[in-house]
């Protein structure tokens, strides 16, 4: 059974179609990109995935479930779990203090403050596994205000990942990050469990070639085409609308 299914997903805003028939569909572990120029409609099309939108035809299917109308909370339930383009950490909680709370809610356990987390430690322990295996564990104490924005982008994955995800939609990871940390973010990529199937949304095309084992281009709303990143890179329509001189990067 297949983790994500996009069937037929179309939106409108009255007369203007944003999303146009779209189809896509992962396999369990997939690596799948999404890409396209600006105002291809991916902002919509994630939001459509995630429940933020709920589409004007079609069907979303996660692990064979219809979740078509069901809100995001209960898509993150489901095993769907997305990161956002802008950081949305609280600037005063520690690194570690974040993945706690991720933990908590995944259990069902109340998230209070940082003293009853303490009070867990098998809460502590996963934490700290899981904070070491993106390393970030010696910033587990550092409030993420002292951070740098490249940090605080693996504390979002981080989170993701504590919550177990089938599904990890990732929104534009590399937006904002100097180089050196877009390098840091593609090795942990390629460390993520098989058991995750990840989609990615974004604009640097070394990022998605390093990572990607399948691309969907967006173009007008609509999958002008999709195949394994050599066939991507050599279609001449995809070079024409969004590649150009960057195929052959």
């Amino acid at each position: 059974m297949k983790p994500l299914e996009v069937v037929g997903v179309t939106k409108s805003f009255g007369a203007l179609t944003v999303s146009k028939d779209i189809h896509l569909s992962l396999e369990e572990g997939a690596r799948h990109a999404i890409i396209g120029p600006n105002g291809a409609g991916k902002t919509t099309f994630v939001n459509l995935v995630s429940g933020v939108l709920r589409p004007s035809k079609g069907v979303i299917r996660l692990a064979g479930r219809d979740v078509t109308r069901v809100s995001p909370e209960k898509r993150v339930g489901y095993g769907l779990v997305r990161t956002f383009q802008i950081s949305s950490l609280f600037p005063k909680l520690t690194v570690a203090q974040h993945v706690g709370l991720a933990l908590s809610a995944r259990g069902g356990l109340d998230a209070r403050p940082w003293g009853d987390l303490r009070s867990r430690p098998e809460i502590m322990a996963e934490a700290a596994e899981l904070l070491e295996s993106v390393g970030l564990l010696p910033y587990a104490g550092a409030q993420v205000a002292s951070l740098a924005y490249g940090v605080r982008r693996l504390i979002e994955l981080a989170i993701a990942l504590a919550l177990k995800p089938k599904v990890l939609l990732l929104d534009e990871p590399a937006a904002g990050l100097p180089s050196g940390d877009r390098a840091v973010l593609l090795q942990l990529l390629l460390r993520m469990p098989r058991s995750v199937a990840v989609l990615v949304i974004e604009h640097d095309m070394s990022l998605v070639f390093g990572f990607a084992e399948r691309i969907s281009v967006l173009v007008e709303g609509a999958v002008l085409t999709e195949g394994s990143p050599a066939e991507v890179r050599s279609d001449v329509r995809v070079r024409n609308v969004y590649l150009g001189s960057r195929a052959h990067a």
